[in-house]
């Protein structure tokens, strides 16, 4: 998906940045960019909005073979509206993009060529049947291999009601291993206002391993049948939000790709999400490797010489 970002009201005119977005190539390339092998899979348009979707995600060292060009359809264009210094608004063209058009046998040689992880959003799933279907059949034959399924809500209400999303996650939430949600997300893949408690309780039964709740400055929460682990959030200078769901998720599935125990995970993954909000873009301010202490080691203000 295509971003376009404002400085200030829409309404008004006035210059858009083009970037780069999108929950699963978030994810792709927070993981790239710490030297795992990270593939995306998907359509893109068969025009220059494409290709600057496949250039950029090359680009970031996440493999593209499984991408399909699409000659009949546009690209899915997200507008980023700075409105205010503390509030951005979102506007979605998605409905009838390339991605949009996402179809089980878009996945199918893909999945064969097998992963240790397979990373879901909850927004593909809201961008049409087909997509929706695809996005079951992955999850399915995923966990039917053995692969490590995970499964970030990620509710977009601008795309969907909560019934739909809910007929739509809570059945995939089965097939995952890894769960992920805001606080306000979880009854989601559990029962109509189910408490915290009461979805993580219900999620562990259906043999999910790992419930990560979002608690954005507050830090997160992650549970499984051994008991909780809360972590704070790393304390930085926040310029931009958008993309630190899905950087907190590239940190936690790097930890578990590492052999990580579940605090170490959770350490890697509110840095990379510390790491996001410190910088414009969806990832655009995600670390290298060897980057990774840099927000733990300095104080802030620091000039490193």
């Amino acid at each position: 998906m295509v971003s376009l970002r404002s400085s200030g009201p829409l309404a008004v005119g006035g210059p858009l940045t083009m970037h780069l977005a999108g929950a699963e190539t978030n994810v792709a390339i927070g993981l790239a960019r710490l030297g795992h092998r990270a593939a995306w899979v998907g359509r893109v348009s068969d025009d220059e909005l494409g290709e600057f979707v496949l250039r950029q995600l090359r680009a970031e060292g996440v493999g593209t073979d499984g991408v399909r060009r699409d000659p009949d359809r546009p690209a899915g264009l997200m507008f980023l509206e700075r409105r205010t210094a503390d509030l951005t608004r979102v506007r979605y063209h998605r409905a009838g993009s390339a991605g949009s058009a996402l179809h089980v046998d878009d996945v199918r040689a893909p999945l064969a060529a097998g992963a240790r992880v397979l990373h879901l959003s909850g927004i593909t799933p809201a961008l049409s049947d087909s997509a929706r279907e695809a996005a079951a059949f992955a999850a399915r034959a995923a966990a039917a291999a053995g692969v490590t399924v995970s499964l970030d809500v990620n509710y977009r209400a601008r795309l969907w009601p909560r019934a739909a999303a809910r007929a739509a996650l809570a059945p995939l939430a089965g097939y995952a291993s890894i769960v992920i949600a805001s606080e306000d997300e979880l009854d989601l893949v559990a029962d109509p206002g189910a408490d915290e408690a009461t979805a993580v309780a219900g999620l562990l039964r259906r043999g999910v391993r790992t419930v990560l709740v979002k608690l954005g400055s507050a830090g997160a929460r992650a549970h499984t049948r051994d008991g909780v682990e809360r972590l704070a959030a790393v304390p930085v200078t926040a310029v931009d939000p958008v993309g630190a769901g899905d950087a907190f998720t590239a940190g936690y599935l790097s930890g578990h790709l590492d052999g990580l125990d579940l605090v170490d995970r959770l350490r890697r993954a509110v840095a990379l999400g510390a790491f996001a909000v410190t910088a414009r873009g969806d990832w655009e301010g995600l670390p290298r490797r060897d980057e990774l202490s840099l927000l733990t080691g300095n104080a802030a203000g620091t000039t490193l010489r």
